[in-house]
Formats: C-alpha cells, structure tokens, sequence
C-alpha cells in the first residue's frame, strides 16, 4: 500500500479507527470540550492545546462544513468598518492578516484589490481612508495602496469598463482557502494533544447540579451505534450558525441570538473573465462584490439576504444568481456572462448577532461571547480573518474559570501545520499542503495521492469530505470535480474498507450534490435586468 510520509505523527487525523476514537473521548476528563469544528472552533482548540490545556473538539459533520469552507476565502483587512467607525474591528482584522502571514504563508496568497473611482474627490476620499487602516493595521510598504490613472486600469485591467471611470485605486488584500485554513489549526491542534472527533454532534449535556460537567456525542456515520460522553471542566459552545441549537441543549426556553444571512458565490472559467487581480464591482443596489481570480476560473460573490435558518446547504434561487451577473456585466466590457457560462457555485450562511432593523449588509461582524445558566460559553459573530484573536480571547476566559497556570501559546509566532514554509509563486500542491506537498508529490502527485493525505492525515472520511474541503474541486475544477470522482473514490474505498455498494452510494451523493447546484443554471439565457 502506498503512504504519505511518516504514520502516527501527532498532528495526523486517522479517523478510520472510530472505535477508538470514541472510547479516548471517554478516557480522561478534558479542560475544555469546543463544540463545532470551523474556524472558531478549530482556532479556539488550537489556542486552548497551545497553553497547555486538555481539549477535545466534536463536530457534528466535517470539519469546516458549514459557513467555513462557504466564504469569499478572502482575509479582509476591514477596510469597510473604517466607514461604520469601528476602528477596533479594522485594526484587529489588518493585524491578525500579518499573522497569518508568518504562520500559514501557503494559506494567504496576495491579491490585488482594485476599486474603480469616478471622481478625483471620491479618490482622494478613498485614500484618506487608506491612510488611516495603513497606519492602524501596520501595513508594511510593499503593501501600501498606489493610484491608477484611466490610462494605467486600461493598461492593466483592459477588462474593465470605464465609462464614467477616471482611473483606481489598488491595495492589497490576501486569498485563502477557508477549510484548509480550519483543518490546519485543527492539526495543529492535534498535535499539541487535542483529541478531534468528527461526525459525532452533541447530542445532550451532563450536568451536577445546575453546571454542565459533560457533552454527550454520537456517531453519525451510517451504521455507527457509537457514543460517549466528554468530562470537562468547561464547554465552548462554538457551532456558528447551529450555536441556538446548541444553546438548546443548555436552555431549552433560550430565545434565539442570531441573524441568520446567506451569501453565494459563482464560478466562471477565467478565459470568460480573464483578470489580473480581484476587482471590485458595484452591484444594481450600490453594494460592493468582487470578481477573484483563482487559476482557471473567476469566482463573483457574495450577496448578502436573511435566510431563514441553519442550513449545510442552503438554497439559493436565481434572483441571487442574476444579481452577480449583472454586477460582472455592468463592470466589464466583455461578451455578458449568463448561466450558461457558471461551472460552479457555492452557497453558506453566515452566523451573526441579530441587530433587528438593520440590513444584512449593515449588522456588524464583531463576535460576542456569552455564559449561559449551566456555564457554557457561546462564541458567536466575528470575522474568518481575526478569528485567531477571537479564539485568544476566548480561551482567557476558559483558563480564568479552569483555574489553571498556562503556558504562553504563542499562536501568533508558531506555523500551523503545513506553514513552515517560504512564499513561493502560486502551485496547487504547495497552495493546498504547504510543506507537506513534497510529500504528496511524490506519492504521485495524483488524485489518488490527494485521496490518502485527505484520510491519513487530514480526517477524511466521506468522499465529500475531499472533493468539496481537502481539495476543493467541487468549487475550483472547471467539470466541478466530476472527472475526480471515480478515481478519488476508489481510493478512498480502499483505505476505509469501503463495500461495492457504499462506494456507490459515496459517488451518487456527490453526483446529486454537483446537479443540485447546477440545477439553477439549466436554463439558458442571460439574467433579467435590474
């Protein structure tokens, strides 16, 4: 059998032994059990193992399931809070960007950030407003914002439409892969002895007295009659858009904390849109959204409208769609896209704190944290890019009610797993593995060598598990993956044991999953105006 590199490292997740697994989970009292593994939660894991304390981390499903691996898998710096005067937020965002730079630099690529302006006092407007996020966020001098002229965005964005335009502004912001970036603080975790259980959701708490002293899991693979029951001091109830569920567990009369929005994402083939940095469009109600290039494709997002509650997947309808597509064909002077050209979409509901009154796009992006009556923290709110800072903070608080002396974890020095590398020019292997990707070439450097980092290293156990997180064909490959399926599942019926009629039922449910969200796109035509 062929392997990737060392077995049995500690920052390896092998969850082909579940048996195990469960009865670790049952072995020893834990500090701190996170429910939810996303970003949040896999940050605050790693946090709480950097200093020392006892973690275990459930997920109800994959890791980065739900909202993060459905991001614009951009690493904003804030720049848009400067205009609400929520400097704190802008501030913390731009930083913890630099951050992510020394400790995952696969995992934040830059990007340029070009805003058409129409008028000398609405650029001059915008680059005081750089200014003042250049200084507060410490940007270094190579990624300082410059001013183009008419003639320089023609030059080098001759896609975009001008009319009207007297020429950009261009900053940096950084791309990242949102559910690599939570498997690895996940794996950084691990291997700082945090246990990580996947496909096991919180099913009860355990409670002495009036305090939860417990989570109780069950396995959610098919056939699995497994469970268990995690001892710990304290629970972080971290589950993003499930968080009131969670709540639930603790409160059954709770009222409801969230705003529930939902954003979608389409992908086109870059020789459709072929830009040289991320653009940004105005949308037909004056919001801005991006075009983003990512090696054979451009992707458009995000909208931004109330969803009606906590989904894995959630539906979109093609109101959503047209509102993309007008935005990129008012933006660009090129054939206008239509549905014909989309090979791919992503949709995800994002998980913030209900303002009631206020516009989806306005309700702020801060996380709060809060104790319920049995003691259990809620993390909820908050950015993908300043959630290292989010998760410093709320392992503070666990370590002041453990009670115990940690040492310093300093997450914001040590790489994440796969991060002990230089920057290097764009490559799909070093984008995906960082360091490990010399492992994976010569493994073969095949979906068949992707396929056994997925389950021996990085967790996975569901076919989806690969084609949509470890390496995100379902969004980035021009077939949508679909070329991917068989070979990838083959493998990974082998290394999992897989019977005749459970590889097939794996590939079946990509398949249904790949003409879902190709089912809003069958209809040809252009979108309807706005």
């Amino acid at each position: 059998m062929a392997t990737v590199g060392p077995a049995g490292r500690p920052q390896d997740l092998d969850n082909r032994n579940r048996d195990a697994l469960f009865t670790r989970a049952e072995e020893r009292p834990f500090n701190v059990v996170v429910i939810g593994g996303g970003i949040s939660g896999a940050g605050i894991a790693r946090s709480a193992a950097a200093r020392g304390l006892s973690v275990a981390l459930v997920e109800a499903r994959d890791l980065a399931s739900g909202t993060s691996s459905r991001s614009s898998k951009m690493l904003h710096g804030g720049l848009r809070y400067l205009a609400q005067g929520d400097v704190g937020l802008v501030r913390d965002a731009a930083r913890e960007r630099q951050v992510l730079r020394r400790i995952a630099p696969h995992l934040t690529r830059r990007t340029g950030f070009v805003l058409p302006t129409r008028s000398a006092a609405g650029q001059a407007k915008f680059r005081s407003a750089m200014w003042t996020y250049e200084r507060l966020g410490r940007v270094p001098d190579e990624d300082r914002h410059e001013v183009w002229g008419l003639d320089d965005l023609i030059t080098r964005e001759p896609l975009s439409a001008v009319e009207g335009t007297n020429g950009a502004v261009r900053y940096i912001e950084f791309v990242t892969d949102d559910s690599r970036l939570t498997l690895a603080n996940a794996r950084t975790a691990a291997a700082d002895g945090a246990l990580i259980l996947t496909y096991a959701p919180a099913v009860a708490f355990e409670t002495a007295g009036e305090r939860v002293v417990g989570v109780e899991v069950e396995g959610d693979l098919d056939g699995e009659s497994l469970r268990a029951t995690l001892t710990t001091d304290v629970v972080v109830n971290a589950a993003g858009p499930w968080v009131d569920a969670i709540r639930a567990l603790e409160d059954p009369g709770r009222t409801t904390r969230l705003g529930i929005t939902r954003g979608i994402h389409l992908v086109v083939p870059h020789h459709r849109l072929p830009l040289n940095d991320t653009v940004l469009m105005t949308a037909f109600d004056k919001r801005g959204v991006f075009a983003v290039p990512r090696g054979d494709v451009t992707y458009l997002g995000t909208t931004d409208t109330f969803h009606p509650g906590a989904e894995w997947w959630p539906e979109f309808d093609r109101d959503d769609v047209d509102y993309l597509l007008a935005a990129a064909n008012r933006s660009f002077a090129t054939e206008p896209l239509s549905v014909a050209d989309i090979t791919g979409s992503w949709s995800g509901v994002r998980p913030l704190i209900a303002e009631p009154g206020k516009k989806p796009s306005e309700i702020s992006r801060r996380d709060e944290i809060w104790t319920g009556p049995g003691g259990v923290l809620t993390v909820a709110g908050g950015k993908l890019t300043a959630y290292r800072s989010m998760a410093e903070r709320v392992v503070d608080r666990v370590a002041g009610l453990v009670g115990a002396t940690t040492r310093p974890g300093r997450t914001d020095e040590r790489p994440l797993v796969g991060g002990e590398v230089e920057a290097t020019a764009p490559d799909r292997l070093a984008d995906l593995y960082g360091s490990e990707a010399d492992d994976v070439r010569s493994d073969g450097g095949d979906v068949a060598a992707e396929v056994r980092q997925a389950v021996l290293r990085e967790g996975a156990v569901r076919l989806e598990d690969y084609w949509v997180r470890r390496v995100p064909r379902a969004f980035f490959d021009l077939d949508g993956g679909m070329a991917a399926l068989e070979p990838a599942a083959a493998e990974m019926g082998r290394l999992l044991d897989w019977s005749p009629a459970t590889l097939r039922k794996e590939l079946d449910a990509c398949r249904r999953r790949h003409d879902a969200d190709r089912s809003l796109f069958a209809t040809r035509g252009g979108p309807r105006a706005h």
